[in-house]
């Protein structure tokens, strides 16, 4: 009886060597870009930002130099009331991201799996999403007081509409040949939605989340804002009110640097939940 022998492996060609090689340059360089150009634009705009207040002879209480602010900054990071009022911030900001992730997540899948749902629902949804948020503060006031709870509301009714979206348009990117293959090996319902919806929904539920970590940011800081007495965005009126320039810099930069760290926590986690998706992967070897 003839026997059948393994092909041999194939060589690797010299274009498939100098592509990978590329390849791996690529990815080593994505890595260490942002380490080198990001302090590279922070120096530049400092520079630019004190050439301009010297060369114009720009008044300090209207806008401070980089230092003025610098030192700001350092006085209100040593304060240990500046620290109280940022766990208040950040606790609406975390209470309304976690609500909007999980109503996110509920109607984008009830959407994606009854079509006959998001026809009759989404428009409604839309019309929300589409009215000025800002508009909603005076009524979640009245509701809620001046408490966290429409700071809460306020960051929730934001981040929601991005996770939903994603999600339903992970619900409906499943491939219709796993489906088939699913319905081939009798998987149920709950299994075909536990082993393949909610793996093809991940990467668009962490996409959705990304910005919707913004959008919460920036709801509860302007729900502090405009209702609110205690919090970095109340913080940040007081100063406001006594003309305190510099100050009103470095709390905004301070604000901006707990966005930033949010952001960072949600991507780093997309990172350990879906190491196995393009978006992770492609970047880290050079795509």
């Amino acid at each position: 009886m003839a026997t059948v022998q393994a092909a041999p492996p194939e060589e690797p060609t010299t274009t498939t060597i100098v592509t990978e090689q590329r390849r791996q340059s690529e990815g080593r360089i994505l890595k260490i870009l942002p380490w080198i150009v990001t302090p590279s634009l922070v120096v530049l705009i400092i520079v630019v930002w004190q050439v301009l207040v010297t060369a114009l002879q720009v008044n300090p209480f209207v806008f401070p130099p980089p230092a003025a602010v610098g030192e700001a900054f350092v006085t209100l990071v040593l304060d240990g009331s500046t620290w109280g009022e940022t766990w208040i911030t950040l606790s609406e900001i975390l209470l309304g991201f976690a609500i909007a992730v999980l109503m996110g997540v509920i109607v984008g899948v009830a959407f994606g799996k009854l079509p006959w749902l998001e026809v009759s629902i989404r428009p409604l949804i839309v019309v929300a999403q589409v009215a000025p948020k800002v508009a909603f503060i005076p009524l979640f006031v009245i509701w809620f007081g001046f408490g966290i709870t429409s700071k809460v509301l306020l960051a929730a009714l934001l981040a929601f509409f991005p996770v939903m979206l994603n999600v339903l348009l992970g619900v409906r990117s499943v491939e219709r040949g796993q489906r088939e293959v699913m319905r081939s090996l009798n998987a149920s319902r709950a299994q075909m939605f536990t082993q393949l919806e909610m793996r093809s929904l991940q990467p668009y539920l962490f996409a959705g989340m990304e910005v919707g970590i913004v959008l919460a940011t920036t709801g509860a800081i302007v729900g502090e804002y405009l209702g609110g007495s205690v919090g970095l965005g109340a913080m940040v009126v007081r100063a406001m009110n006594s003309l305190d320039a510099a100050r009103t810099f470095a709390l905004i930069l301070l604000l901006s640097l707990i966005g930033l760290a949010l952001y960072l926590i949600v991507n780093e986690a997309k990172r350990f939940f879906i190491p196995w998706h393009e978006s992770v992967y492609g970047l880290r070897e050079g795509m």
